[in-house]
Parts: structure tokens; sequence; C-alpha cells
């Protein structure tokens, strides 16, 4: 269980969130207190240098920001109403919104045009984070050579993202062809000389469920037990192991399937077990990024103001409306941030720490659409929780973290739910 602050009850350990410093956590063992990754994050981003700027529009009580999924945003008919209601004359939205998706498999780029066209509204690129857009505030990795592995332009993607040195699962496994061993089509038929001048691998990024699973995980495990050369054999299994950064912690995702399909979270969970029953000892992360992270939800907060100031908004952000399809990363990973809002506000105040009322933490509240992952057959529920635990490992489960503030049938009610609560017209 996790107390509100986020940090495990019952005498177990603190939920590790992320490891980005070698030990930045949320909640990191004391009460109300709250961590996240500071070494890695600009000044922004740190505790309690984000509470955002916005102003009334058309008579609000305050600025408020809206999260929405943009993997699934159907049905589009309902995603649209929901737009137009946020837009101007001219396409452009009026309201500071991002969409936030645990997708990594393309270019935000891309992904600002296939909302665009499919919302008919002007989308850019800076309003979309993927699952793995905040790897670019993790500075301390950027020079060093990573292995990066899912699917898309993962090393285009990487190189964006400020990453200088990226080897593929593809370029490894030429240079080290009888490490890929499964598929016996792909087996060399003569043994290859060795592999010479190739760089020795110091991290590997995450960025998504690959398409030859069986690949990846041998060559992942390899690059972990030689300590980032694979054509080496060691006496004795390093550890600590070479860092590792995962996005898209999703156990399941929504497709056109009847049932949800497995998704990274499923990966991370067989690449976490084969270490484990071969070392016997745990994979440990340094950064767990996307929903439901509380990272990812900070950067979306912080997107929001950098909007909110371009507008003019002058009040101050009282509300953070995050609209999910998915109970145990949309709206846990809102949830989750809200009790990191909370606890940072309590710190201030044990602090004896006086703040003004612009600089004042926000509200997150969590509205959960029924067109995704969570589907109902009557009449809207009131309780949400999963009675399964489909998080990450590294995240404790409280069954109130996936109760959502709100349950509504889709993306236009949700909000219309967020402009009656801010008067909106």
């Amino acid at each position: 269980m996790t107390r509100a602050d986020g940090s495990c009850s019952s005498g177990a350990a603190p939920c590790p969130v992320t490891r980005a410093d070698g030990a930045a956590r949320l909640a990191a063992g004391r009460p109300g207190a709250a961590a996240l990754p500071g070494a890695a994050l600009p000044r922004a981003l740190q505790p309690g240098a984000c509470s955002g700027v916005a102003g009334r529009w058309r008579g609000g009580r305050g600025g408020s920001g809206l999260t929405v999924p943009s993997a699934r945003l159907a049905p589009l008919p309902a995603a649209r109403r929901a737009f137009q209601r946020l837009a101007d004359g001219d396409g452009r939205l009026r309201v500071p919104v991002v969409f936030l998706t645990n997708a990594g498999n393309c270019l935000p780029s891309a992904k600002a045009r296939e909302l665009s066209q499919a919302l008919e509204l002007q989308v850019s690129p800076e309003q979309v984070i993927l699952s793995h857009s905040p790897l670019q505030l993790f500075s301390q990795f950027h020079q060093r050579c990573m292995l990066v592995d899912g699917q898309g332009p993962v090393e285009e993607n990487a190189r964006n993202l400020g990453f200088k040195h990226v080897v593929t699962i593809e370029a490894l496994r030429k240079a080290y062809p009888l490490l890929d061993m499964v598929d016996l089509s792909r087996r060399p038929k003569e043994l290859p000389p060795p592999a010479t001048g190739f760089p020795t691998i110091e991290g590997v990024i995450l960025f998504g469920e690959p398409v030859r699973w069986e690949t990846s995980l041998q060559l992942i495990t390899d690059v972990l037990l030689s300590n980032g050369n694979p054509g080496e054999e060691l006496q004795d299994v390093p550890y600590p192991h070479l860092p590792i950064l995962a996005c898209n912690m999703d156990l399941l995702w929504m497709a056109e399937a009847k049932m949800p399909r497995l998704g990274h979270g499923t990966f991370l969970l067989c690449l976490e077990s084969i270490y484990k029953k071969v070392t016997g000892r745990e994979l440990k992360y340094e950064a767990l990024i996307g929903k439901p992270s509380p990272v990812t939800y900070r950067y979306a907060q912080y997107l929001i103001q950098q909007q909110a100031e371009k507008q003019g908004w002058k009040a101050p952000i009282r509300h953070l409306y995050a609209v999910g399809d998915n109970p145990m990363s949309d709206i846990y990973g809102a949830n989750l941030y809200n009790n990191y809002l909370k606890a940072a506000q309590q710190n201030q105040v044990q602090a004896g720490l006086k703040r003004s009322p612009q600089a004042a933490s926000p509200q997150a509240e969590s509205i959960l659409v029924c067109t995704g992952v969570y589907r109902h057959n009557s009449d809207v529920p009131k309780k949400t929780a999963q009675t399964v635990f489909h998080g990450h490992r590294d995240f404790c489960f409280d069954p109130s973290l996936v109760e959502a503030s709100y349950v509504v049938q889709d993306v236009d009610h949700a909000v219309q739910l967020a402009f009656k609560k801010e008067n909106w017209s």
C-alpha cells in the first residue's frame, strides 16, 4: 500500500519512481517528503519551481490545464467535438493542453501532424509528450554510448533527445552474430571473425516493445552480464549493472482487437524475470518514465506552464485535468502526481516557507473515459479500482490510486465536465 505522500506503508520500503540520480524517489522515506530527480531536471522542473501561471478564460475562477491521451482518441467524433470547444475560430487551442502518450515509435512532429489531421485543429510538437520525451532532461547520460531498443526511428529519437553515441540492437547483432541464436534462419553458416572496434556500451534505453522480443531479451541480457562488452566473458557478474532508462510501463494497451494487447510493461517484466533468474539479483532502473511516472506528469505541467505564459495568462493554475482511458497508467499517474503536489506543499508549510498565491501548487484531477482499456456495459460505476495490479514492479499498489476523480463516457464529456467546474462557456 502507499500513504498519501506516495511512500509505502506497513514498514515496506519507499516506492521507487525513478533513480535518475542514483537515489531520487517519490516520498523517499520521510513523512510528507517528495523528491524528483532534481540533478537531472532543469530548474523549472525542480520541486517548488513549476507551479505555472495561467489566466481566466471567459469568467473562469482561475487557470487550468488539460492533459489528454493521444494514442486512442476514438471515437473521433467525440474527440473532435471536445477540442472544438477548446479551440478558437482559427483552430488554435486557447487553453493550455498537452497530449500524453506512452507510444514512442514515432517522432513528436509526426504525432502532432496525426493529431492535427484527426482533430482538425493545430497541434504543435511542443504539445506532444511521447513516453521518452522527458529523457532530454537526463543530460548525465547524453555523452555515454547507449544501446537503444524499440520500434520506429529509435536512433533518430535518441539523437533528438540529446544522446550523442547510439547503438541499435540490429547494429549489435551484426557485430556479434553469434549472440542471436533463437531464429535458426538467422544463425551464421560460418564462424564469423571477432568484432573489432565496436564501442563499449555504457547504458541501455528501452523505448518500447521490440518486434523480435527474443533477440532483444538475449542481447540486452548479454550487455548487462558483460558490462557492455558482449564479445567478452567475465568471471563475475557485474553489479550494479549498467544504467537502464525505460520508457512506457504499460502492461496492456487497447488496439482494434476486442481484448487488450501486451505492451512494453510486459517486455520489461520478461527482462526483469530473466535477469533475476540468471543472476539472483534484481534488475534496477535509473529511470522509469512515461505514464504513470510523476516525472512525466511534472514535465507535462512544465509544458502547460510554458503555453500559459505564451498565451498571456496571469492567474495561477488551480487545476490540472488529466483525461485518460487506462486506470493503471492515466488515472494512477494523475493521482500519484496529485499526491506528489500535496506532499510538496506540505513540505513547504513544514519548512515555514511563505509563498504567494501565484506560486501555490495546483490540484491534479483524474477523469476516466470509457473508450479504451476501461469499459462499462451499464451505468457508470462509482468505483473503478482494479483488484489485479497491472502496474510496474517498482510502483506500490494502492487501490485508491486507480479510482478516478470522475468517470465519463468519452473525451467530449470530460471537456464538458472541465467547462462546468471552471465556469467556462
